[in-house]
């Protein structure tokens, strides 16, 4: 071969390798500086605009994957719309995130991480010695968080659905003077009903009352007739678990249902209003409608999962990892067989709830994944036919004679050919007071 030949088929080459280093070089792995046409739809789904890869997530494939079944079947008839929990969260406009706080649940966790943990523009300023943290928009003097850490207990302690509803308008209009009309997006955390009740014994064992919330629904408080208390004196302070299951009135029964429906469909607090079925049924169903409405919903038994699903729905990150604690003082409790039969019955209500809930949950964290995982593979697949693109336009065209155009396309063949293989997608205090609105 000589050298004309030689300089013939070396140049395509050098072409190549020099449009793949510039490519590197201007678009590294995991940076969103190139688009390659993101905003485009490929087969009917969208590619994110800032696609996560496994360099931004705390966790693998893997630690997402080993607490439920990969593919996991449905007991109920969600549809993508169910699915699909994506929201167009502006922090910068009138977008706030509302956070139902549901006790024994792993709020106060939860919480802390919506004013500690987020990467924001603008972090919440929260000060040493201080319950509450500032959380402005950028440049603005307006909250983006209505939460115990950030607003307070500003519609009275661990506000319900019912009274959420209705008073966080009034109260953010009085609070800022703007009076634009604001997307509010509702947020909670669920947990098995049967550690949750024994948690909230536990609590309540210890000292815990609760005594300042108002229950407000309809414009009024519960009398004493319509929500008698368990305890004579300032607590319930070594209660047993058999006291406390044997009061009627705990609101610790059933408690996540009561805390998620609209208690004005059953005349709130007032049990003569109609019969205990039509009662239950009526609770029930707004639990889950409202449950199922909600912006987004986490479970305490999949930390990992909660924070995969709250990242991707509201296009925020977390600055570190969620901690996964299986040893609770609910998990510490023996019990037996009669007594864990005894708390579900008890909570009937709340255990068709969680099992509805965690039903949702997993599908949604299902659906995510795999349109995820579909994204990612267009999105590559795109990247390469921009390079190929880029590639062809610096070639130069190849020789006549002798052949030599054949060699120098078995050189550069092997930069062409495609592949279809998956990538993988990367002790509360409540001494605080509580406002009444």
């Amino acid at each position: 071969m000589d050298d004309r030949s030689s300089k013939l088929i070396l140049v395509p080459i050098l072409a190549v390798l020099f449009v793949m280093i510039g490519y590197q070089y201007i678009c590294p792995a995991g940076s969103n500086s190139c688009h390659f046409k993101t905003e485009e739809k490929f087969r009917g789904v969208s590619l994110l605009s800032t696609p996560y890869q496994d360099s931004d997530d705390f966790y693998r494939d893997q630690d997402l994957e080993d607490d439920s079944p990969p593919k996991l079947s449905s007991k109920f008839n969600f549809t993508e719309r169910d699915l699909d929990r994506h929201v167009e969260f502006n922090i910068k406009g009138d977008d706030v995130i509302v956070f139902l706080h549901i006790q024994k649940t792993g709020g106060t966790t939860f919480g802390r991480h919506l004013v500690r943990n987020i990467r924001l523009e603008q972090p919440c300023d929260c000060k040493p010695g201080q319950k509450k943290c500032t959380c402005h928009r950028p440049g603005k003097e307006e909250s983006w968080l209505f939460s115990r850490f950030s607003t307070g207990w500003s519609c009275g302690l661990h506000a319900d659905w019912t009274e959420l509803t209705n008073c966080v308008p009034v109260i953010m209009d009085k609070k800022e003077a703007r009076r634009n009309k604001r997307n509010f997006y509702y947020i909670t955390m669920l947990r098995d009903p049967v550690s949750r009740y024994l948690s909230e014994w536990k609590h309540v064992q210890r000292g815990a009352t609760w005594k300042t919330a108002l229950h407000m629904c309809d414009g009024r408080s519960p009398t004493q007739d319509e929500l008698p208390t368990c305890y004579s004196g300032d607590d319930w302070s070594g209660v047993t678990l058999t006291e406390f299951m044997n009061c009627q009135s705990n609101l610790a029964n059933n408690r996540q249902v009561r805390m998620l429906a609209d208690l004005s469909l059953v005349g709130c607090y007032n049990l003569s209003s109609m019969n205990e079925s039509q009662r239950n049924h009526i609770l029930l169903s707004s639990a889950m409608s409202n449950l199922k409405n909600m912006a987004f919903y986490g479970l305490t038994e999949f930390q990992r999962k909660t924070q995969y699903l709250f990242e991707r729905t509201f296009s925020l990150r977390f600055i570190s990892a969620f901690t996964q604690i299986n040893s609770t003082r609910a998990a510490n409790v023996d019990l037996s067989e009669t007594v864990r039969k005894r708390i579900e019955d008890l909570n009937y209500l709340d255990m068709q709830l969680y099992e509805y809930a965690k039903d949702l949950f997993l599908q949604r964290f299902q659906f995510t994944r795999q349109r995820e995982h579909q994204e990612v593979r267009l999105k590559r697949r795109e990247e390469k036919r921009w390079l190929r693109e880029q590639r062809d336009q610096v070639r130069p065209w190849p020789p006549k004679h002798r052949g030599g155009g054949n060699r120098g396309g078995r050189v550069g063949g092997g930069f062409e050919k495609e592949t279809e293989s998956d990538f993988p997608a990367t002790t509360e205090d409540y001494t605080s007071q509580v406002a009444r609105w």
